[in-house]
């Protein structure tokens, strides 16, 4: 697996460089203009949501004004063919006509100082954030009725943290999510930017972003067993983390993230809280369709996602929404984890 991370960061980059024609391979309907490609959907529909850097600094980076979905060439590819994690490697290595990708030489960072390595910079960023516990990052997090359980060590604060606009940097507080693969060996992270004066998301373009690599991978909260739930966003798998605080919970941060997870062999039973949108149905068809063998089932709020219900309805009725969507041998479970 970390053979193929690494594998991963180096064919997104070759994507990077080939953005444009990549677009017009598998987004053909879609059209230039400016320093973007243009399009409806991941899925090559016309349309005018798609954007997708093909030069400067962020080629290849994209993101759907309709859905609200991000990520790399890789991510789109994989949208785009409907393929698991090396499903998506292999489409990538035979449209760079790379039939074998070599394992990249172990070196010393020292050794090649220029290079930008996203994940070290994620890691890096993780290390020099505080715990989240008394920051302005749980603050936020009681705006959106979440109250923080135990097990929140994935979670940090940051109080000077970069962001990039179009013209240079600003420095805004965030809170900072660790991604971790199965291992629990960091691979990125996701910021979101805070006002500190609304105690709300920063007034950006973009408050939340995600660096490093975060295809196949998510935010754990809880030991991974036999059950689990899987959500798209952030807030909502804290709050279901908060409902039931014995069960772990990850978020996959988006729904085309969530399509993509890589899941343990000792999961029997995933739940997967996908949004109520058109993006969280195909991001769970896909999650399904991908790991056949597994038991899946969807929990589906009542709102948009279960952050919403639990801000509209409270806790206990948000509770037994979700414990009617269940599997009846295990409601006990989850109920008495409440």
């Amino acid at each position: 697996m970390r053979s193929d991370i690494m594998q991963a960061g180096m064919l997104a980059d070759a994507l990077a460089r080939q953005a444009l024609a990549v677009c017009r391979y598998y987004l053909p309907s879609g059209r230039k203009q400016g320093r973007y490609w243009i399009c409806g959907d991941v899925y090559g529909n016309p349309g005018r949501s798609l954007f997708i850097r093909i030069s400067g600094r962020r080629a290849g980076k994209w993101c759907d004004a309709a859905t609200g979905e991000y990520g790399d060439l890789l991510d789109l590819i994989m949208l785009n063919r409907g393929l698991g994690f090396r499903g998506t490697l292999a489409e990538a290595r035979s449209f760079l006509h790379m039939p074998r990708l070599p394992e990249p030489p172990v070196t010393s960072p020292h050794e090649n100082p220029d290079v930008y390595d996203p994940v070290a910079a994620a890691r890096r960023l993780f290390a020099a954030s505080v715990s989240i516990t008394g920051t302005l990052a749980e603050r936020y997090l009681d705006s959106r009725g979440i109250e923080l359980t135990q097990d929140h060590t994935a979670l940090r604060f940051h109080p000077q943290c970069y962001y990039r606009n179009e013209t240079g940097f600003e420095v805004w507080p965030a809170m900072i999510a660790a991604v971790t693969d199965l291992g629990g060996v960091i691979t990125g992270i996701h910021r979101t930017w805070l006002d500190p004066v609304t105690f709300d998301k920063a007034p950006v373009a973009q408050p939340r972003r995600a660096l490093g690599q975060l295809l196949g991978h998510a935010v754990h909260f809880g030991q991974l067993g036999d059950i689990a739930i899987a959500a798209e966003g952030l807030e909502t798998a804290l709050t279901l983390k908060m409902l039931f605080p014995n069960l772990p919970v990850f978020a996959a941060l988006s729904a085309a993230h969530l399509g993509a997870l890589t899941l343990p062999d000792s999961l029997q039973r995933l739940y997967v809280a996908r949004d109520n949108d058109p993006a969280g149905w195909r991001a769970f068809n896909r999650l399904r369709s991908r790991h056949a063998d597994r038991d899946i089932h969807a929990l589906v709020p009542r709102l948009n996602d279960f952050n919403a219900d639990l801000n509209t309805f409270s806790p206990d009725p948000v509770r037994q929404w979700i414990a009617g969507q269940l599997l009846p041998e295990d409601v006990p479970q989850f109920v008495s984890c409440s």
